[in-house]
């Protein structure tokens, strides 16, 4: 199950809730858990809970990053995911500019940027 599938559920979703649809995602969730499952089974792993919670945190970040992006663009805004300041190390300027205002000064230890997940 990639993001595209989650995608396509939330959107399926959409068609019976409407606007309120980010009320049922803890349903699409659960529903996704099960498909999870027997995934996780029939490649033979044996805790599906540790690889579920990996999984869940990692997909329900960009499944909110589906939802939001279009009215946050709307506004004149943008939304970067927290690997990109953190990772990558040729950023734009703006980015960079985001990055240092997020980052904390521990003196003698240097800057940290904290752990982020979604910048808007």
């Amino acid at each position: 199950m990639t993001i595209k599938d989650i995608i396509e559920i939330y959107e399926l979703k959409k068609k019976l809730y409407g606007i309120e649809t980010y009320k049922y995602i803890s349903e699409i969730f659960a529903e996704i858990k099960g498909l999870h499952e027997s995934y996780v089974k029939s490649k033979g792993i044996k805790d599906s809970e540790q690889s579920w919670r990996a999984f869940k945190g990692k997909n329900l970040e960009k499944l909110i990053i589906h939802i939001i992006s279009n009215e946050v663009r709307d506004i004149g805004l943008e939304i970067a995911n927290g690997n990109t300041l953190d990772k990558k190390r040729n950023i734009s300027h703006d980015l960079d500019l985001i990055k240092r205002s997020l980052s904390i000064n521990y003196g003698e230890f240097g800057l940290h940027l904290p752990d982020i997940d979604i910048v808007i």
